[in-house]
């Protein structure tokens, strides 16, 4: 993954005509890391990753491979992929057995850490929501009330109850999240993008 996100970054760097040394002035990373992370030697931090999208004038997402329709019954650790990120803010890795199963989505999330709450606007859709705190520490949004959700700490809630999270920790927070009836539909938006 890291030499694809590597070839991309310099791809959109070349054709936008911008050297090594213009990029590392609009990022603030080093040239040399830069140049690794190019060559596929290094691989970047999402903080990283999205100095250098706004460079280059694209969504962080693009230096993700769009996920592959997954038909398996078991999916081991190493074999999950990125499937969607939300403005930079939250990392979507699909667990989902699209051959047999349209009940459920089920993810593991990434939520990256933030500063402030600018960001957090509660939403509602159809269904029920669990979430399972693997990592970290979640600040969990319901209705009007806030919570923190530590590891091994879960919720179940009807999804329409107005909800959002966040991670104002200085390190990742990592959850399961299983919705019902399978409500993101963003396989559909990914291969409309793709297309």
């Amino acid at each position: 993954m890291k030499k694809e996100i590597g070839e991309k970054i310099k791809m959109l760097r070349v054709a936008q005509d911008i050297t090594l040394q213009d990029l590392s002035a609009k990022t603030g990373l080093s040239i040399g890391f830069l140049s690794q992370l190019e060559r596929g030697q290094t691989s970047p931090a999402i903080a990283s990753l999205d100095k250098i999208s706004q460079a280059l004038n694209v969504e962080i997402s693009y230096f993700f491979s769009l996920p592959r329709q997954n038909n398996k019954r078991i999916i081991r650790n190493h074999e999950q992929e990125v499937f969607y990120i939300n403005s930079s803010r939250v990392i979507y890795y699909d667990r989902t057995n699209d051959l047999e199963c349209d009940q459920l989505t089920p993810f593991i999330l990434t939520i990256l850490p933030q500063s402030d709450d600018l960001n957090i606007t509660p939403y509602s859709h159809q269904g029920e929501e669990f979430i399972y705190v693997l990592e970290g520490v979640l600040t969990l949004f319901l209705e009007e009330q806030r919570f923190e959700l530590y590891p091994g700490d879960s919720c179940h809630i009807k999804s329409n109850t107005p909800h959002d999270w966040a991670n104002f920790t200085g390190k990742n927070t990592t959850i399961l999240s299983i919705n019902t009836p399978q409500i993101f539909n963003l396989k559909d938006k990914m291969k409309e993008r793709k297309a």
